[in-house]
């Protein structure tokens, strides 16, 4: 893992004491370098690999929030304080519709932490504070530029996302901070918007924190929320000229059982036409838990042909840290 000192944000976006009213350096103590180890036969290995480093932001006394893919599966888990000390943690919980993280810090800290803020109030155009680990130099002054829903291809969807720019270049598990100093969401992604002229303009995709206040309890007492968890089919989709596509299937899952193949056509779920990624998941979503079965229309090779997919609990297949 690259150590704080290796790299800075350009100096021209780097957000600057006085244009903030709260105490920006504090505000940035809250944020930690978060560095994982999964074991190499982990579900998520092949397509996150075995070493994956990021940011998380302190909410609790030695609780830190990140974004789950950082922590999934993890069986090492580092936190890179501020002020150079290195602390060992382990994972909290995971929330896969919300895709939020939890590490607890294995040692007594005392460290600032952000407190809620309402990411539902948050307006377009709003400054904030795209924070990583490192304080200032690595931390983005950004706006929100967006407010939408975000299909995700891994069967994920948000009904409003928050994406700021400009990006920042290490976005995994950022803290956004409001006007206010309090955290507005997670920082997931990077994704890129074509504009009418010039090069296509850089994003960063954030959860909300807003979708954290009702699991955040129940995610630090049992792992994760207490919910009936989604039936899950294991396909990587994407929309192309109207089309569902299937452009990957996770190895072992019930799509793959089922004999769901890359380059599909789903035309429809459980009768129901489906022409965009939202809908497809939110269909599979509402035909009940997981392991209800999921009737799928595909279209392949010039034939349709109906496949029932025998839906199964993602957490199920994944490497569970001993929780508590």
């Amino acid at each position: 893992m690259a150590s704080l000192s290796d790299w800075k944000v350009a100096s021209a976006v780097q957000p600057k004491p006085g244009d903030y009213g709260y105490d920006l350096d504090a505000a940035l103590a809250a944020v930690a370098g978060v560095h994982a180890i999964m074991p190499g036969d982990a579900f998520t290995a092949e397509t996150l690999g075995t070493e994956r480093a990021g940011n998380g932001v302190f909410i609790r006394d030695g609780v830190v929030l990140t974004i789950g893919y950082l922590v999934t599966e993890a069986e090492t888990v580092w936190l890179h304080l501020g002020d150079g000390r290195v602390v060992a943690g382990h994972v909290l919980g995971y929330d896969q519709e919300t895709g939020f993280g939890l590490i607890q810090a294995l040692s007594r800290l005392d460290v600032p932490t952000l407190p809620l803020g309402d990411s539902g109030a948050a307006a377009l155009g709003e400054r904030v504070v795209v924070g990583g680990a490192g304080g200032r130099q690595r931390s983005v002054a950004a706006r929100i530029v967006a407010k939408q829903e975000f299909a995700g291809y891994w069967e994920y969807v948000l009904d409003e996302a928050i994406f700021t720019a400009p990006a920042h270049p290490n976005w995994g598990g950022t803290a956004v901070i409001g006007p206010a100093g309090d955290l507005l969401g997670i920082g997931s992604l990077q994704l890129q918007q074509a504009r009418e002229q010039g090069p296509a303009e850089h994003l960063n995709m954030v959860v909300p924190i807003d979708l954290l206040k009702p699991i955040l309890d129940e995610m630090v007492k049992f792992g994760r929320p207490n919910r009936p968890p989604r039936p899950w089919l294991g396909l990587y989709a994407t929309e192309i000229e109207d089309k569902v596509v299937v452009v990957g299937v996770a190895s072992r899952a019930p799509a793959q059982r089922a004999d769901v193949r890359t380059g599909d056509i789903v035309a429809a779920v459980a009768g129901t036409e489906v022409s965009e990624l939202a809908g497809l998941f939110r269909r599979v979503w509402s035909l009940g838990q997981a392991g209800v079965e999921v009737p799928l229309l595909i279209y392949r090779d010039g034939r349709t042909f109906e496949v029932r997919v025998s839906s199964g609990d993602r957490n199920r297949f994944l490497k569970g840290p001993s929780l508590h």
